[in-house]
């Protein structure tokens, strides 16, 4: 018993001795690197040297997190020209238990570093002698760890190192146009640039002592300034979506040899981007993957003239004004004059008299038949209603770096031919963007949610920033919305590409687009190829729009079609879409 007091009154006295030592050597620590840094470093002088310790940028995440864009070590190789002897230094090397003393000259410590770094040894040889009395000169510029471990075992004494954190993309070109890219001074485009303000570290500033040959002094260390990492970026897209969706357009534009293209997924109930995808697509560990007009990110800065597509929003526009109904019927002519100037509209294939409904002016995509029909509202309401819809003088919501308003016609700027054809997408222009936002917009019953592409910030000390939740605004009324989506249904239907489009189980509302390109002369042979849609529409979930822009093997949306049914599958298994359950209503075309 006495025995066992003894032990744990040793014991105690031990632990009290073991922290009382740690405490004075803490004090003392906090002596020298704060309390008595100036003093010291003013006693040190010369041999004081300070270096950067280096913020690391912050990540680029998926909405699971999947890493994007991330900082990587690397290594800056540094040196001291001041400290430089040229008449050589003794190398100290230990081999078999034994030191050896090997002199080394300048020119071959030169030549050892340019060999491991692959520098020039010229310039090395210029950086260290060109200011004998400088304290600091860079040799060479962020090598990899294995680079710089080699070089430090080279014990050379006027050789420093120090991290400089760079930037990586381990999944290369998925999201690359989103993403952004990085040049040696800073962000250049994407995400990287526009949320640099989250991303971006601060760099700060250590200070220590050195011996008369160079060596840093063990527990000098000052810290003059402390780095301040970044934080992450959490964007709303869905990496191996993203991935499907560059791959489809890869293979399909390929086929069709088509100069570029794009496609969008968007989730009808938030607005938020699950995809976008752009073709060809830039790798941004390698700037020149792709072209500089090709490294951006087209679905949100190229807008062109959609066609077809936009014919939806005509028809849910001229609903929600009472102008006509689904079943309204129309004589459709073999073209349409416009009064007083004597231009001639016509349909892509020709044909005599037809009997059409609303519904089939939409699902036969009757230029003809949507000119008719756009006389039955005067102008400043079908300029009014393509501005709610998001085009022409609004982004598409989702702050992307670069966003392009695309055109809209003023009253006073619409001539009496694009007054009409703007109506079908012709004499006006929209992003991808708009385009996934317009069918959004019909999907949530009429109520525009502008798009999403970023969650939120989280800093490095875990706390998170979420961007605010967009404000929904009504364009059309949902009855609009949804006679419109069931209109559209007939595409998947009843429509000739009604085999290509179809997803078993489910109902799908689609609209197909082929515009004419404008070049010096009008329009030429060139044609953008679209094709976009809604599913499922008796519980819409997501908004999908595929473009292709000059296919030279097919030149119609035919082309788009194969493209845009297999992304719908993939975002079916991707976020395990449930099927439809309920039929299609009949849907009559003609009368």
């Amino acid at each position: 018993m006495i025995e066992a007091r003894r032990t744990r009154r040793r014991l105690a006295v031990a632990v009290i001795a073991v922290f009382a030592i740690v405490v004075v050597f803490s004090i003392r620590l906090f002596d020298i690197q704060v309390v008595r840094a100036d003093e010291l470093k003013t006693a040190a002088g010369t041999n004081y040297r300070t270096d950067t310790v280096w913020g690391t940028r912050g990540s680029i995440v998926d909405e699971n997190g999947t890493v994007l864009a991330t900082s990587v070590d690397r290594f800056n190789i540094t040196a001291a020209p001041d400290l430089v002897d040229l008449a050589g230094f003794d190398r100290v090397e230990e081999v078999d238990g034994k030191k050896t003393r090997t002199h080394v000259s300048f020119s071959d410590a030169v030549q050892e570093i340019a060999g491991l770094t692959g520098a020039d040894p010229a310039q090395l040889t210029t950086a260290l002698t060109e200011d004998p009395t400088s304290k600091f000169a860079y040799l060479v510029k962020s090598v990899k760890l294995d680079v710089f471990q080699a070089v430090t075992a080279l014990h050379i004494p006027w050789v420093y190192s120090e991290p400089q954190p760079a930037r990586s993309y381990p999944n290369g070109a998925i999201a690359g146009n989103l993403v952004g890219l990085m040049g040696t001074d800073g962000p250049l485009s994407g995400t990287e640039v526009q949320w640099e303000q989250c991303l971006a570290s601060e760099n700060g500033e250590t200070g220590y002592a050195v011996s008369e040959d160079g060596v840093r002094m063990p527990g000098s260390e000052v810290v003059e300034q402390p780095a301040k990492d970044g934080g992450t970026v959490h964007l709303t897209i869905d990496a191996d979506l993203q991935w499907f969706a560059q791959q489809a357009l890869a293979e399909q534009g390929s086929a069709i040899g088509a100069e570029w293209a794009t496609a969008m997924v968007v989730e009808i109930g938030t607005g938020k981007i699950r995809a976008a995808a752009d073709w060809p697509s830039v790798d941004p560990n390698d700037l020149d993957s792709v072209s500089a007009e090709d490294s951006g990110a087209r679905s949100f800065t190229a807008p062109f003239e959609p066609g077809s597509i936009i014919k939806p929003a005509t028809v849910a526009s001229l609903l929600d004004a009472g102008a006509l109904t689904p079943t309204t019927q129309f004589v459709v002519p073999s073209g349409y004059t416009i009064p007083g100037v004597g231009f001639t509209i016509r349909d892509s294939v020709g044909h005599g008299e037809l009997h059409y409904t609303t519904a089939g002016i939409l699902v036969n995509s009757s230029n003809i038949g949507i000119a008719e029909m756009s006389q039955l509202l005067p102008l400043d309401e079908r300029i009014a209603y393509l501005k709610k819809f998001g085009f022409g003088s609004e982004t598409s919501g989702a702050d992307f770096l670069g966003e392009d308003d695309g055109l809209v016609r003023s009253v006073s700027q619409s001539d009496s031919i694009t007054s009409i054809t703007q109506q079908f997408g012709q004499g006006m222009t929209a992003t991808s963007a708009q385009l996934a936002s317009m069918y959004q917009t019909l999907g949530n019953g009429g109520v525009r949610v502008p798009l999403t592409l970023v969650d939120g910030c989280e800093q490095a000390d875990g706390s998170y920033t979420d961007v605010p939740d967009p404000q929904g605004s009504r364009v059309v009324s949902a009855t609009a919305a949804q006679q419109t989506l069931l209109m559209m249904e007939g595409v998947t239907t009843q429509y000739h590409l009604a085999s290509v489009l179809a997803v078993p189980g489910y109902r799908i509302a689609a609209k197909s687009g082929t515009a004419e390109v404008a070049d010096g002369n009008g329009y030429g042979s060139d044609r953008i190829v679209s094709m976009a849609g809604v599913f499922p529409i008796d519980h819409p979930q997501y908004a999908v729009v595929v473009t292709f822009a000059k296919p030279v093997t097919m030149k119609t949306s035919a082309a788009a079609a194969p493209t845009f049914n297999a992304i719908v599958k993939q975002v079916i298994k991707t976020f395990r879409v449930t099927p439809s359950t309920e039929p299609a209503p009949a849907n009559p075309l003609e009368w």
